[in-house]
């Protein structure tokens, strides 16, 4: 789960990670508000969104007045921001970050993550802060310092003492506040459950100390039940409507770019089938796992959120029936097909539990479906009626 940066820094405040004094705004109103609050004279607003590349796309401003505030305020909130991050349509912004000024010296980056390689945190530090980490690596990538830390002993103060190395960092005052501004980010990480926190920039400040000027953070969905004030943060409005409708239904649903739909159990299962739709030509348009367990209301409602997507132009179903029964899964796609009135191609390849009841299901159920033998022969079927349905349509 994504947190939005006021979010993201009201967590690591309790940790004790210095971040700059702000206060979230729904309203231009709201943003005045919180501006007469702070000291002054330089304010930040900052659109939040759960996308990076802000700045360059107008969502950043820096004002010296209140009046410019309002503007800056009023120009932001509302707006669609297009990034790099977010795609063509972009992302409305609903809420703002008006948060004080800060004189800046230097910007470094930082990040923590979970390195799934060693099963460790892995730290990821760089003198380039304020840049795309991807365009450092790529360009400069003997600019970029890693390692990892032992779950077994924690954060230690040589850890610290490497960061500051890295970055070249000697002023006492610097590293006596980095020392304590690592230490104290690592146990948030553990503290919230995090999957991610990326401090960029990571701000020297013209007095020495260091301040978490921007914050970024991600949280482990499976730890959520333990985080239940975290899991209070979570902003739906910043999330794909199918994804949010999909995990209210106990579904395991990715919205991709293709165009063939894809309704599978297992999660290997579903990579499998979307790796051999591409490699046959196509294009899937969603990563869908109805697990093991899936009911028949569950199958009917993941059909309904596939055919939602306009984007989809076919669908594959790919089902190998262990604890999950053929037969529900095609109770399920009958019962959501005679609703929508389907009328996009379907292929259908059934292996395992009651598998002969699943297919006379599908086969005395006057749908036009098209059965296939096994993964390679469903994946260029698919493909192929795709093509068929495009050329008849252009006709």
């Amino acid at each position: 789960m994504n947190l939005h940066e006021y979010q993201a820094k009201s967590l690591l405040a309790k940790f004790g990670v210095a971040v700059p004094n702000g206060f979230p705004a729904f309203s231009v109103a709201e943003a005045e508000t919180a501006a007469q609050k702070l000291a002054g004279p330089v304010y930040v607003v900052k659109a939040q969104i759960h996308a990076g590349g802000r700045g360059k796309a107008g969502g950043v401003k820096v004002v010296k007045s209140l009046a410019d505030l309002k503007i800056a305020a009023t120009d932001i909130l509302g707006k669609t921001l297009v990034t790099p991050q977010t795609g063509a349509e972009g992302r409305l912004v609903r809420r703002l970050y008006v948060e004080e000024g800060c004189a800046i010296a230097r910007e470094l980056y930082l990040s923590f993550l979970v390195d799934r390689g060693t099963q460790r945190v892995m730290v990821i530090a760089s003198t380039e802060g304020g840049m795309d980490i991807e365009e450092v690596a790529e360009h400069t990538p003997d600019k970029i310092f890693t390692f990892t830390v032992d779950p077994a002993t924690g954060w230690q103060a040589f850890h610290g003492r490497l960061l500051c190395r890295a970055y070249g960092l000697t002023e006492k005052a610097s590293v006596q506040s980095a020392m304590k501004l690592f230490a104290n980010l690592y146990n948030a990480f553990w503290g919230i459950d995090a999957s991610l926190v990326e401090i960029n920039p990571l701000v020297v400040k013209a007095d020495g100390g260091l301040i978490a000027l921007d914050a970024k953070v991600s949280i482990d969905d499976n730890a959520l039940f333990r985080q239940p004030d975290i899991a209070a943060m979570r902003d739906e409005d910043e999330e794909d409507p199918l994804e949010v409708e999909a995990g209210k239904a106990g579904l395991n649903y990715i919205k991709l770019d293709g165009n063939i739909a894809c309704l599978v159990n297992g999660a290997g299962l579903a990579m499998a089938t979307m790796d051999i739709i591409q490699l046959c030509g196509g294009s899937p348009a969603n990563f869908l796992d109805v697990g093991g367990g899936a009911t028949r209301e569950q199958v009917t409602k993941a059909f309904r959120i596939i055919l939602s997507d306009p984007n989809v132009e076919g669908i594959l179903i790919n089902i190998f029936g262990g604890i999950m029964r053929c037969d529900i899964i095609a109770e399920g796609v009958l019962a959501a097909a005679k609703d929508v009135k389907l009328s996009k191609p379907l292929v259908v390849r059934l292996e395992g539990t009651n598998v002969e009841l699943g297919k006379k299901i599908l086969r005395e159920s006057g749908l036009a479906v098209i059965s296939a033998d096994n993964m390679a022969d469903a994946a260029q079927k698919i493909v192929a009626a795709v093509a068929e349905s495009k050329k008849k349509g252009a006709a």
